[in-house]
């Protein structure tokens, strides 16, 4: 039933792509359909949907490496949002930084703890800009589909995820056509949408936190040391002014939208030898020191002399570690 449910989404998905011909209402029965092929599995209720804040909270310290600032704001900001009965608006978290950071490694572990079914769940659902959205000609028909594909789910259930990854490479003003359901409203046309979760992951506004990180490590001082209020609001100015930006000039950071601006920091030789332990682990092995530097000494690092940060952070780790064990 599962692969047939993803195969389903997927088609509603690249159908309502694909033909201009497709009428929104024909996409919102589709993506009905879809619902009711996952209740016979999963249902939106406190079975198959209740937080665990404890859960997110241990796994952000064990699995995240080299993210305070990021560790710190999604356990606070998620956590307060899935306590509150009457939120005012959803939760919207736009995550930047290089990649191989853990953007969306800490989408998974925020959907793992409020899905029984995790990233598997029929209530979280991912878009990808190069997959979904290709073509700049279809822009208009790409906002009435996304709207149509947002307030179908969320009808179905109220505490759905929605996950925007390569917001820099997403067309600048798609994104604005979801603003009615982050704003203010009760509801719009009788459906609410202030129990969802958005998580926009983007590489835009990378470098400005990679450029403070490098000025903390040239004072000498800790990476610890350096707090939200160094990074966001420059953060949010420079996705803003990012013609690159899937963000750039966006209502949602005009309008204040966007809850929290969360930095991932780029990760340095130790992190790097931590992320190839947990990989042993998480492959049934048992962590080796020796194993776990030869493969972080494998990656590309910068500034080139000093060799401080990793280029890919912990992305390649996987690959890399499958050629020494």
């Amino acid at each position: 039933m599962r692969v047939t449910c993803q195969t389903l989404l997927r088609y509603v998905m690249i159908t309502s792509v694909s033909f201009h011909a497709v009428e929104p209402f024909i996409v919102e029965l589709l993506v009905g359909t879809v619902a009711a092929f996952w209740g016979s599995r999963e249902s939106c209720n406190p079975k198959w949907i209740q937080f665990n804040s404890t859960g997110l909270e241990v796994d952000l310290q064990r699995k995240m490496f080299g993210q305070h600032i990021a560790s710190k704001v999604i356990s606070k900001a998620v956590t307060g949002f899935m306590n509150n009965k009457n939120p005012k608006k959803p939760l919207v978290l736009s995550l930047h930084g290089w990649t191989g950071t853990g953007k969306n490694f800490v989408s998974h572990l925020i959907a793992e703890n409020i899905y029984r079914e995790g990233m598997r769940s029929g209530f979280v659902h991912i878009f990808t800009s190069e997959l979904h959205f290709p073509h700049p000609s279809q822009l208009e028909i790409y906002k009435s589909q996304l709207q149509q594909w947002i307030k179908g789910n969320v009808t179905n259930c109220p505490r759905s995820m929605f996950i925007f990854d390569e917001m820099d490479k997403m067309q600048p003003g798609l994104i604005d056509s979801i603003k009615p359901y982050l704003d203010y409203y009760e509801k719009l046309d009788g459906v609410s949408y202030r129990q969802a979760i958005f998580i926009f992951l983007s590489n835009a506004g990378g470098e400005h936190i990679t450029e403070t990180a490098l000025e903390f490590w040239k004072a000498g001082s800790d990476r610890e040391e350096i707090k939200l209020k160094d990074l966001e609001t420059a953060l949010s100015l420079s996705v803003f002014n990012n013609k690159k930006s899937g963000l750039w000039h966006t209502s949602l950071i005009d309008k204040n939208l966007v809850d929290y601006f969360v930095p991932f920091l780029p990760l340095e030789y130790r992190h790097v030898v931590m992320c190839a332990k947990a990989e042993m682990v998480s492959k049934g092995l048992k962590p080796d020191s020796n194993i776990a530097d030869k493969v972080a000494s494998d990656l590309v690092y910068f500034p080139k002399t000093e060799r401080v940060f990793s280029v890919k952070g912990c992305k390649t780790i996987g690959h890399k570690l499958d050629y020494y064990t």
